[in-house]
């Protein structure tokens, strides 16, 4: 059977548990594997914080808490894991199993799923 580049699918010559052609595309194929694994752990970096902070926040008993707060606080709003939209139309944003759903101008209410 034919072998091919793990990264420009060139035909292999050589041994039988050879995956790339040369040095170049050995060092190409991890380093997007590098990229890849970099953006994810910055994702979750963030997704993680976040959910940390609404923890926090409801173990010191808080129910409600402003956007500039939660800002300071380095939460980012951008990054959530799921979104669910209320019987009266609101959206929840939730980090995993916490979340927060507006209740007012730049207020929210913390839940927990």
């Amino acid at each position: 059977t034919e072998r091919h580049c793990a990264e420009c699918v060139k035909r292999l010559l050589g041994r039988a548990d050879k995956k790339f052609c040369n040095d170049q595309c050995r060092t190409s194929w991890h380093n997007k594997l590098s990229i890849n694994n970099y953006h994810m752990k910055t994702i979750n970096t963030i997704l993680r914080r976040n959910r940390r902070i609404l923890a926090d926040l409801a173990a010191r008993g808080n129910t409600e808490i402003g956007s500039i707060a939660l800002t300071r606080l380095g939460f980012d709003f951008s990054h959530f894991t799921s979104v669910r939209k209320t019987r009266n139309g609101s959206l929840e944003h939730f980090c995993y199993d916490l979340g927060y759903i507006p209740v007012s101008n730049n207020v929210y209410l913390l839940k927990h799923r």
